[in-house]
């Protein structure tokens, strides 16, 4: 689990992701579910590369992705690295 410096530190470099609780947290809005559908093909692209999963609410177009690292009941350098790359692919 990260200290809360390197969170911060972290979060600084990130479009627009929050920390909320021991989550790192992230909204999109989209036009359609269709457009929905192909970010999450994309994130699932992340998954299977990263070996990591991300929560995934959706809300009509709306859309909002939490990280943290499950198994060690907090954050870790691996949901950075996740966030970092849902940013490129946005």
């Amino acid at each position: 689990m990260l200290p809360l410096v390197t969170i911060q530190k972290r979060l600084s470099v990130l479009k627009e992701w929050a920390l909320e609780g021991n989550f790192i947290v992230k909204d999109f809005v989209f036009d359609s579910f269709k457009e929905i559908s192909v970010f999450i093909g994309k994130i699932a692209e992340i998954v299977e590369k990263q070996k990591h999963h991300p929560d995934i609410i959706i809300n009509g177009t709306n859309l909002r992705i939490s990280l943290i690292s499950h198994d060690e009941r907090g954050l870790t350098s691996r949901d950075f690295d996740f966030a970092e790359e849902i940013d490129k692919i946005q």
